[in-house]
């Protein structure tokens, strides 16, 4: 059981596999191959992975192994047919990537497609690990931009007010912001188009924004449901009234395998206020606001700064390379059984939940994609997709 760390391309500052997960993988019986300089940029040298007892070694060998992982989906032309791909395929929104893998028979096992309801999943769960990285760091680079102070300070030169905060969305990342912001001194309001959010922003410091017949908004997967198009624009619409004031505005609504829904309309960055911070946290799946341009920072013609970076993890790659890491190493190690690397039939993680469990959504597997060149027989959302 040999595994394959592929250093990752330059727009990652991540790397799959820390040292301190190696004697894990060890132990479990696997062989550790690291691409020469795959932890550079998380700050992890090839002599820390040599230390721990993994071999660096040139991409050449590296692909030679049987199991390959990478955050990103990598470049496949030099890989062999028929091995073992984990990683970030995304594969509803990059179907080609599924057809590429089932030209070379490859397996291919996609970490985002982890069923995370199942209680098991949870230690192998990268969505929420990065997502609650992303959380963390959108206020933290927000609140670097924003034009004044934060918390209140009482000071002899006067009172300086709190900073106020609104969070749409209360996911994983939504709650982290909101916790954040809350940590920092701000005043936070956040929406969810999920009723059952509401106690989850209070409990962790924010106020609830309530929008007039709002139902439970909430898909079999725990993620929120599509919506009508007249519903969007009366969340919308109550949501950016209470922004019209805000410092710091950021965006979480991501719906599984969509693109963004727009949250903030250019009219409502035209009502804004001057000096304003938009962080949205979607642009890489087209973006929450409608003036966000990906990958870029911009300042609107009414002064309101609009953030528009991708992979807001990769933007503090040491800790997320470690999280990511963790999760990596429980789901392979999951894998093995009297030191084999097994992919059983039976195993929730890998097929998704069995059809006479509440865990079960229909037409959803789980990280198994596809094998032998064709598609699980679980995943027949995607093969429509496809």
């Amino acid at each position: 059981m040999r595994i394959g760390i592929i250093r990752e391309n330059d727009a990652e500052n991540r790397v799959s596999i820390v040292p301190n997960s190696i004697k894990k993988l060890i132990k479990a019986g696997f062989e550790v191959n690291i691409e020469t300089g795959a932890g550079d940029r998380s700050n992890h040298s090839d002599s820390e992975y040599e230390t721990m007892g993994a071999k660096v070694v040139n991409r050449n060998e590296v692909v030679k192994a049987n199991i390959l992982v990478s955050i990103g989906f990598p470049n496949l032309e030099d890989t062999p047919d028929g091995c073992v791909l984990v990683c970030v395929a995304d594969p509803f929104r990059n179907p080609e990537r599924v057809k590429i893998c089932n030209d070379k028979k490859i397996t291919l096992l996609s970490l985002d497609m982890i069923p995370r309801r199942i209680s098991r999943a949870q230690s192998m769960d990268v969505n929420s690990s990065q997502d609650n990285l992303a959380g963390y760091r959108s206020v933290i680079l927000g609140a670097s931009m924003v034009p004044k102070a934060i918390p209140m300070m009482t000071t002899s030169a006067g009172t300086v007010k709190p900073s106020k905060v609104v969070i749409m969305g209360s996911g994983v990342a939504g709650l982290q912001a909101i916790a954040t912001a809350k940590r920092l001194g701000a005043v936070v309001f956040a929406s969810d188009v999920r009723k059952s959010a509401a106690e989850q922003i209070e409990s962790v410091g924010g106020r609830f924004i309530h929008v007039d017949g709002m139902d439970d908004f909430e898909d079999d997967s725990g993620y929120a449901k599509p919506l009508t198009p007249e519903f969007i624009n009366k969340v919308n619409e109550t949501v950016c009234e209470v922004a019209m004031d805000a410092d710091l505005i950021i965006t979480t609504a991501r719906i599984f395998g969509r693109p963004a829904p727009i949250t903030i309309p250019e009219s409502a960055v035209g009502a804004f206020k001057s000096g304003a911070v938009i962080v949205d946290m979607n642009s890489d799946v087209g973006g929450n606001c409608e003036a966000t341009v990906k990958n870029e920072i911009i300042t609107t013609q009414n002064g309101v700064r609009v953030i528009g970076i991708c992979n807001l993890p990769g933007t503090i790659p040491n800790t997320a390379s470690m999280l990511f890491s963790n999760n990596l190493t429980s789901f392979l190690t999951s894998l093995v059984d009297d030191g084999e690397f097994t992919m059983s039939e039976s195993d929730d993680i890998l097929v998704g939940a069995p059809v006479d469990t509440d865990f079960y959504v229909k037409g959803m597997g789980g990280v198994l994609v596809c094998r032998d060149g064709k598609i699980h027989d679980n995943q027949t959302r995607l093969s429509e997709v496809v």
